[in-house]
């Protein structure tokens, strides 16, 4: 009732008009089943844009750290995410991770639309990066469709650090939904997981424009910080690492993820 009532009556019409979004292939969205949105993430705001543009609800995975803060502000800050559609995601790994992923499970199997960055983090320099398998895995154990999705322009809009955003005009690409009925029952292959994401990845490459880098975005960001990190593995099917999860799902809150 508040998703629907703020998108509708409050943020919705005010977004419209200041940052007039245009929008190609809506149509690709359907009208009702379970699907999930793979988008490209360019900035804070995408998880604001996307489903204000979108007819039916879209549930974000959010990191878990937008739930747990303190303070009056954190307590806000949770409880709008949670009136807005969005579940924690943990990522730190293991059974925790795992059970995460089976929230997108859930939402899933209710027939909802499931939204996700398989970039598992903004891109920190307008880039498209190497997709985390998580969304590969999503998809072929739920066996839904994969609708990729290309914001453009919002990191103009809200580059990262920036609080208060530019007032420019955004879009958005809707592709065709990418159909991976070809392998189900193989989503614990790690090729086949590693096949699929890298599918997706080239269709927001391709709707998007974007230059792609085959290393993960995470790993960049730690080392534009003056930190060294090892590129995270893509073997060990029988674990559900937290580097290859879509945890970071970067939902609408404060704060840079």
């Amino acid at each position: 009732m508040f998703y629907w009532f703020m998108k509708t009556f409050v943020l919705g019409p005010v977004l419209k008009l200041l940052f007039r979004p245009w929008v190609k292939g809506l149509d690709n969205v359907p009208a009702e089943g379970a699907a999930i949105l793979a988008s490209n993430h360019l900035s804070f705001s995408d998880s604001i844009f996307m489903p204000l543009m979108v007819p039916r609800p879209v549930v974000f995975l959010a990191k878990s750290e937008y739930f747990t803060g303190t303070g009056l502000k954190g307590r806000l800050t949770a409880l709008f995410f949670r009136l807005t559609n969005q579940l924690p995601m943990d990522r730190s790994g293991g059974a925790a991770s795992a059970a995460s992923l089976n929230a997108g499970m859930d939402v899933l199997g209710r027939g909802s639309l499931l939204g996700i960055y398989p970039e598992g983090t903004r891109s920190p320099d307008a880039r498209l990066y190497r997709g985390k398998v998580g969304v590969a895995r999503l998809a072929l154990k739920a066996r839904v469709p994969v609708i990729p999705v290309a914001m453009i322009g919002t990191d103009k809009v809200q580059p990262i650090g920036k609080r208060v955003p530019n007032i420019r005009r955004i879009g958005m690409i809707f592709g065709e939904p990418l159909d991976f009925s070809r392998y189900y029952g193989m989503e614990d292959d790690r090729l086949i997981q590693r096949s699929v994401t890298d599918e997706i990845m080239y269709e927001l490459m391709r709707l998007s424009g974007q230059e792609y880098i085959d290393e993960y975005a995470a790993v960049v960001k730690l080392r534009l910080a003056g930190k060294t990190a090892a590129a995270p593995p893509d073997a060990d099917p029988g674990k559900a690492d937290p580097n290859e999860a879509d945890g970071d799902a970067g939902a609408s809150g404060p704060g840079n993820v």
